[in-house]
């Protein structure tokens, strides 16, 4: 059961960091202004209808972070890593190929790429 405080702190945490006011967010979201007034001030629960329209018109809000508070938001930027030499190598670390026919804008060969994930592991990929 989706616990309803903690679901609208995080509808609070999309309308600001989309900076939409409550009026704002009912419009684009193409619910009725009362609803999201209801939700906020706990008097009401949201149904399955008022989640489905949050994801489809936001599509970075992750569905179960939105439900669970679990995973991330607002997302994770891309980040330009530097390799350090003197890092320590994972056990978790998965090798996997890049096609060749991806390449940067400058027409330079992506050489890796490594994704980090919340739970500390990784994954590199390589061409």
């Amino acid at each position: 059961m989706v616990n309803s405080e903690d679901f609208t702190k995080r509808i609070e945490k999309i309308m600001g960091f989309y900076e939409l006011s409550a009026t704002s967010f009912a419009d684009k979201i193409q619910v009725g202004r009362s609803s999201i007034s209801h939700i906020i001030s706990g008097r009401n629960k949201p149904s399955l209808d008022f989640v489905m329209k949050i994801v489809q018109t936001f599509p970075e809000v992750e569905l179960y972070w939105l439900l669970n508070g679990k995973g991330n938001f607002p997302p994770v930027e891309e980040q330009k890593i530097s390799e350090n030499e003197n890092a320590p190598s994972s056990p978790i670390l998965e090798e996997k190929v890049i096609p060749k026919k991806i390449k940067s804008q400058q027409h330079k060969e992506i050489e890796k790429v490594i994704v980090f994930y919340t739970d500390g592991t990784f994954d590199a990929y390589h061409s």
